[in-house]
């Protein structure tokens, strides 16, 4: 196989790459940007489009339990073994349209292309399309990957609700026709760690590192880990605005704007020594009770989130350690207290060593510049996580991401997906 073979190969997909993007943006908009729900009616548009898609193009179709998608090139050994490649199908709410669905995209030109060039693998390739990988549905993400590599104890599908419903995540597959009691009574994960010989992700990169250096292939070091609090809450108590003086106060509002001021300090700390370029700090959500709140009242409570994420578990301690420890100070302070509910984590994790010289290998065949770099978090180290060597290709794409302006050029598309099939070729 050449490169020009491969090259034309993928020139030759891309009017499908964009008819499918378009289709997705079409049936999926909000109004303000894109929705597809994590276990709702959007996220099985993607699953139906893609699916068909797979079918249309001579690919194997199956799913699991857990209403994963899986389009398969077939191998010379089939032996169960695979490469799995792919994203998520659903997306933030009021996000963009690449995040994810690029992936599925590039793996299903990427799969088209081999079978074109006349190759036939080694083993299996496997396309996923995976649900639920965002954390605003249901508190924690990767919710599919994990499900589908038994890394996410069934009993949480009957105990996990979704943010904007209160239903649960079993509710929720019921709603879509899926069987939870299928889950329930599966003796092993649909997923063998141990016959997966790779797992590659190509995604967006969803910060400014790409476009601003005008380099367009990243090859993830690493996936930044996290600790987030996603319900937490400041409970003082509601006063007259006017009437009562400082020391008497019990301010919510004072109270988490002190607690992340302090956050933000440690955090410049870090970058002004260089102690951790991978470290980052969010606060998603903020936001006192319109019922009860009122320009005249001392606030009384306030409902915040809290995320932390950073490459080195190191740094990701040392927030957890300030963030419970700040809280009692200023509990005793401002006489009020801290709620920060359950604490949702996930540790950092290193991509496949070997994995990623092939990728620098695809590029550099192909002449593409390209950088290592951290990213953030991705199916991808899921698959780490249960032992299966991994690593994202990351595409460089204009004005960031989780967000209705999300951007990425074909031409850039093509580049990535050239650098996947061409891994996917070197793959034994």
């Amino acid at each position: 196989m050449k490169t020009t073979e491969v090259a034309r190969a993928i020139e030759k997909h891309l009017p499908l790459a964009d008819r499918l993007f378009k289709e997705l943006e079409a049936k999926t908009k909000d109004g303000v940007g894109i929705t597809r729900h994590g276990y709702g009616p959007n996220e099985n548009v993607a699953y139906e489009l893609f699916q068909q898609t797979g079918r249309s193009l001579g690919l194997e179709v199956t799913n699991d339990a857990a209403g994963n998608l899986y389009l398969t090139l077939p191998g010379k050994k089939r032996d169960g073994t695979a490469v799995m490649i792919g994203s998520h199908m659903d997306s933030v709410p009021h996000g963009g349209n690449f995040d994810g669905a690029a992936g599925i995209v590039g793996g299903i030109v990427a799969a088209a292309t081999i079978r074109e060039t006349g190759l036939t693998p080694d083993h299996d390739i496997t396309v996923m399309g995976i649900r639920c990988e965002e954390s605003p549905w249901f508190g924690i993400a990767f919710v599919g990957s994990k499900l589908a590599l038994g890394l996410l104890p069934i009993g949480e599908i009957d105990t996990l609700k979704r943010s904007d419903t209160g239903r649960t995540l079993a509710q929720h597959m019921a709603d879509i026709g899926l069987d939870p009691n299928a889950l329930r009574k599966q003796k092993a994960p649909h997923l063998a760690a141990k016959r997966l010989k790779g797992y590659l992700e190509l995604h967006i990169e969803q910060g400014p590192l790409l476009i601003n250096r005008g380099i367009p292939i990243g090859i993830a070091t690493g996936i930044r880990g996290y600790v987030r609090w996603p319900e937490a809450r400041c409970i003082g108590r509601y006063d007259h605005a006017s009437a009562v003086p400082r020391s008497y106060r019990s301010d919510a509002v004072l109270a988490v704007t002190e607690l992340l001021h302090g956050l933000d300090r440690l955090w410049s700390e870090k970058d002004a020594a260089n102690a951790d370029e991978g470290a980052v700090f969010t606060v998603g959500k903020m936001f006192t009770d319109p019922t009860l709140s009122a320009m005249s009242k001392v606030p009384g409570e306030v409902s915040f989130t809290l995320n932390c994420g950073s490459t080195a578990t190191s740094t990701l301690d040392d927030f957890r350690r300030y963030v419970y420890g700040t809280a009692k100070t200023i509990s005793e302070q401002r006489r009020v207290s801290f709620d920060l509910k359950r604490e949702v984590n996930n540790n950092p994790t290193v991509m496949d060593p070997g994995l990623r010289q092939k990728v620098a290998g695809a590029a550099k065949a192909f002449g593409i510049p390209s950088i290592d770099m951290a990213t953030v978090g991705h199916d991808a180290s899921i698959f780490t996580q249960a032992g299966v060597p991994s690593t994202v290709i990351l595409m460089r794409n204009d004005k960031g991401s989780h967000n209705p302006d999300e951007e990425m050029e074909m031409s850039d598309f093509a580049l990535g997906t050239q650098v996947l099939a061409w891994t996917l070729a070197d793959m034994k």
